[in-house]
Formats: C-alpha cells, sequence, structure tokens
C-alpha cells in the first residue's frame, strides 16, 4: 500500500519545512538549488496497524539484547575457565569465550537494529533544510559569555576562599582514583612471579623439538636450538605461562669469540643460554645470524649481541637478555645453575 491509494483526509498532515528558496538553472546560475522532492510517506506513518507492528519488532529486539546481557552474567559466572566445545568451522574453543562473545555481540547487535528499525520506520523522515549560519559567536555574544563567567566566579567567591577551592580540588582529584580498586578484578596481582621462572639449579635443559634433554656435544658451533626447563610439559594447564617466561636461545660459539667476561664464565664451552623473551615488548625472538653471533626480534627489529652479553646493538629494547647460567650434570647433560638473575622480558615500573 502506498500513499497514492489512501484518501486524503487519512494522510497524515505534513511537518513545517525549511526547503530554501528554489531556483532555476541558467547561463548565470547553472547549479541552482532544485529543491528538495516531494515527501512520501511510509505505511507506518498511514497505517496504525503497522505502526504498531515496528513498534513491537523494535520492543522484541531491545528485549532480546536485555536476555543476551543477562546470558553474558550467567556465562561469565557458571562456565568454568577451562571448560572447552567443539564449533564447526572453529574447532575446539574455550566455552566461556564463545558465550561471552555470543551474547556480547547479540546484545549489541539487537541495540543497534533495534534503534536503526525504529528511527527507519516510527520516527518522523521529512526532510528539513536549513540556511547556513555562521559557526562563530556576534562580538556581543563572546563579550557576554566573558562578562557573565566573570560574575559567576566572582559571586562563587573561589578566589577569597582558598579552603573550599583546595579542598574541592582535591575532591575532584581523588574520585576517579576509586574506579583503580575495580582493576583488581582483571585478575591476582602478579607480585613476585615476574621476578622468577621455572629455573633453578639442577633443572635440565630440554630440547623443544625433540623433547630430549641436551648435551653439549648436540649442539653445532653456530646453530641455535630453544630449550624448555625439565618436567614443563604442553599439556600441563601453566605451559603457557611458564614458557612466556623460561624459554631459552641456545647458541655455541667459540669460547674465542666471546667478548664479556661474564658471559664466558656462565656458558659451558662455548654453550651459551639465553632468555629468548625480547626485552622490549615480549616477542620470541628466533632469528639468528652465525657470521655476526646477532639474533633479531622479528616484531620491531631489536638486535643483540650475543657474543657480548646479549646487549643490545639496534632497535627500541631497553636492556640486553638475561643470561642463564649453565653446567653439566653427572650424566653430561646440560643443566642450570640456577635462576635468571633479573626478570626476563619487558621492564615493569616495579622492576626498580
Amino acid at each position: 500500500m502506498s500513499s497514492q491509494d489512501i484518501p486524503e483526509e487519512n494522510l497524515p498532515a505534513e511537518q513545517g519545512t525549511a526547503h530554501g528558496a528554489v531556483g532555476v538553472a541558467d547561463d548565470k546560475n547553472p547549479f541552482a538549488d532544485p529543491g528538495l522532492p516531494p515527501h512520501e510517506h511510509r505505511i507506518q506513518d498511514i497505517d496504525e496497524r503497522a505502526a504498531r507492528r515496528s513498534e513491537r519488532a523494535v520492543a522484541l529486539m531491545f528485549t532480546v539484547s536485555m536476555l543476551a546481557t543477562v546470558g553474558f552474567i550467567a556465562s561469565y559466572v557458571t562456565i568454568p575457565n577451562d571448560k572447552s566445545i567443539y564449533v564447526f568451522p572453529i574447532g575446539h574453543i574455550s566455552a566461556m569465550n564463545f558465550a561471552l562473545g555470543l551474547t556480547l555481540g547479540v546484545a549489541l547487535f539487537c541495540i543497534g537494529a533495534g534503534a536503526v528499525h525504529w528511527a527507519r520506520t516510527l520516527m518522523s523522515d521529512a526532510e528539513v533544510a536549513d540556511e547556513r549560519h555562521p559557526i562563530e559567536a556576534s562580538p556581543e555574544v563572546r563579550a557576554k559569555v566573558h562578562a557573565d563567567f566573570k560574575q559567576g566566579a566572582k559571586e562563587s567567591a573561589i578566589g577569597r576562599r582558598p579552603l573550599i577551592r583546595n579542598t574541592m580540588l582535591g575532591a575532584l582529584t581523588l574520585v576517579p582514583l576509586s574506579g583503580l580498586f575495580l582493576l583488581r578484578d582483571l585478575g591476582p596481582l602478579p607480585k613476585e612471579s615476574l621476578r622468577h621462572t621455572m629455573w633453578a639449579k639442577g633443572k635440565r635443559l630440554v630440547n623443544m623439538n625433540t623433547n630430549q634433554p641436551m648435551r653439549p656435544e648436540d649442539i653445532a658451533v653456530g646453530s641455535l636450538t630453544f630449550a624448555k626447563p625439565d618436567g614443563l610439559e604442553e599439556t600441563s594447564e601453566e605451559f603457557q605461562q611458564e614458557i612466556a617466561k623460561a624459554a631459552l636461545m641456545i647458541v655455541r660459539l667459540q669460547p674465542d669469540n666471546i667478548k664479556d667476561k661474564r658471559e664466558l664464565e656462565w656458558s659451558h664451552q662455548g654453550v651459551v643460554a639465553y632468555s629468548k623473551i625480547c626485552t622490549h615488548v615480549g616477542c620470541p625472538i628466533s632469528l639468528y645470524e652465525q657470521q655476526t653471533h646477532h639474533v633479531l626480534c622479528p616484531c620491531h627489529q631489536s638486535t643483540f649481541d650475543l657474543s657480548d652479553g646479549a646487549r643490545v646493538i639496534f632497535g627500541p629494547a631497553g636492556h640486553a637478555l638475561p643470561q642463564l647460567r649453565i653446567g653439566v650434570d653427572s650424566e653430561g647433560y646440560l643443566e642450570a645453575l640456577g635462576d635468571f638473575e633479573e626478570p626476563v622480558g619487558p621492564a615493569f615500573w616495579e622492576r626498580g
């Protein structure tokens, strides 16, 4: 049904509109204002039953949004962190993450869709043209605003009442700090966990690829090998958290090529062990140039010299890679002689 099929007396009254001056194009004014086209009424403007259907549709979408929000809260409270589900074609994913993403997406989508449907079908769609006017205020208005501000400041006595002024500023400064306590719900405080890894005296170095303990003779000069602590299994719940701190790069150099005295003392027959975690933003380092003994972080190109204490020679990293002191046990396997003496990875403000 269109507006042409409705008797004239049933059509809603037109709202007053400012269409501007309609001009006619000629040689002097080729871009004359053609004016606005005739307004056509929507079915909701004509038929109250259609308007009520649109109203119910909008209310339904808002109601679904509310239910989805309740579902989001229920999912967060009830679904265990370690529960996984199979979703085709994605595969196995976290049940909580899937539920939170689905419910939040539905809630936001229904709010947006309801608002759009409301605006398109029930709100006024009459086009109104208005002449442009200068954005800046006139000199008289600016003068009045300045005078009103000065008068208000004078009447408030803020200049003569320093006690009120200072306590007000203190209150406005401290109130936002209350929001910092909400950050405690983001997870447990790290405490000392960032300063320590799984490495300890007697922990064997295990090859990340073969999952076997490493001997010095297994490492060729100029090669790069990655290692993890003995006992850290990929099936462990804490694997990702621990390997992010304990991952090692194992490189064998000629002892004569090692420039740093401490690096030579902490190595074994030229085998050196450094943290694999870049000290810039924590990316894993994996690019090694055996001629220069440089390793490169692929994220932001921080470059470290493994023959000189892994010091930074290029890029945004702030400090050298931590070295792990190593030796061999009674069976000839490489082992750690302790933990890193400094935190691995990027700096943090409590580090000191």
